[in-house]
């Protein structure tokens, strides 16, 4: 493993430590323009970063033939291929804690362990994921019929939750006992000698299943911007870490983002097809950027000016403080 690998690892320890314990040392919720200050600096330390991949890339501290400028592009490109589709997944976390009515100043706690595992979990994913497509050419066409499958997918969804027939879920029910209420921000609580799971386990669980699934999209069409590995694992890693902010303040406004899948939707169909046609369609990389920004960034726009449907999920706003049930 090379140096810039294991800096980035130690960097992206840094900032966990700093998040967790220093941050969010005392369990809060976290107000509206809190979570916007932390989303903006979680973008800012992404961009950021973007230096370190052009003078990494610029001089040789990577085995590659991308020049520094070309990296940087693919690097900030899948960010927000990334960030684009973590919106779904933000949804879709909202429904999960409301289904569990996980109290609100717990729920950064949750994401944080989950964006943890989500590290490893990527990890491995996109590592099999480049061998396969540096080992078999098909792999592209199997890849870009995935993103399109995706595509129709995302407009077909349900926005139901079902964790009962989670079988992760069903996996640590086996095992463990579950508390029937909350015990502070613990996971796991001992009675007469016996190990219990308390409803935030579960919900942890959920919320780890969840970020795998939303992998499986967001991962390949990552790869369809780039093969090289650091790139791809340091855009996708970068833009979960913004996700805990993230969520607190999209899911206040879920019902204000009623056409985002259709741009979710498109960019999944763009780097499908990019895929599907690598043979004889190049795009130059600054394309690519252009076209998901536009999509992103007008699916955005479009869904703020449009009226709010007429009826929309129950969520709660998890910026409000809520009562909470615990023993």
């Amino acid at each position: 493993m090379s140096a810039l690998w294991i800096g980035f690892f130690i960097f992206v320890a840094v900032l966990l430590f700093f998040d967790l314990f220093v941050l969010n040392k005392e369990d809060h919720v976290p107000r509206t323009r809190e979570a916007l200050g932390w989303t903006s600096m979680w973008v800012t330390i992404a961009l950021a970063f973007s230096a370190v991949i052009y003078f990494a890339y610029e001089n040789g501290w990577v085995v590659s033939e991308l020049t520094g400028r070309n990296a940087v592009i693919k690097y900030i490109t899948g960010y927000l291929v990334e960030l684009s589709l973590s919106m779904d997944n933000v949804f879709v976390i909202a429904v999960i804690f409301n289904y569990f009515q996980v109290p609100p100043k717990y729920q950064h706690r949750v994401l944080f362990w989950g964006i943890l595992g989500a590290v490893f979990f990527r990890l491995a994913m996109i590592l099999a994921g480049v061998y396969l497509l540096q080992q078999f050419d098909w792999m592209f066409y199997a890849f870009g019929a995935l993103l399109l499958y995706s595509a129709y997918k995302m407009l077909n969804q349900s926005e139901e939750v079902h964790p009962s027939e989670n079988p992760v879920v069903k996996a640590v029910k086996r095992m463990f006992p579950v508390t029937n209420d909350y015990h502070g921000h613990d996971f796991f609580v001992k009675r007469q000698g016996i190990t219990f799971v308390t409803p935030l386990f579960i919900a942890l669980m959920m919320v780890e299943t969840t970020d795998v699934i939303f992998a499986v999209d967001s991962i390949p069409a990552i790869l369809a911007i780039t093969t090289d590995s650091f790139l791809v694992f340091s855009s996708n890693i970068l833009a979960i870490l913004g996700l805990r902010s993230l969520y607190f303040v999209l899911s206040s406004m879920i019902n204000k983002f009623e056409l985002l899948k259709y741009s979710l939707a498109l960019i999944l169909v763009f780097v499908g097809v990019k895929m599907l046609l690598h043979e004889v369609w190049h795009p130059a990389e600054w394309v690519s950027l252009a076209v998901i920004f536009v999509l992103l960034t007008g699916g955005v726009l479009l869904s703020l000016l449009s009226p709010a449907p007429a009826s929309a999920p129950d969520i709660e706003d998890p910026t409000k403080l809520t009562p909470e049930k615990e023993e």
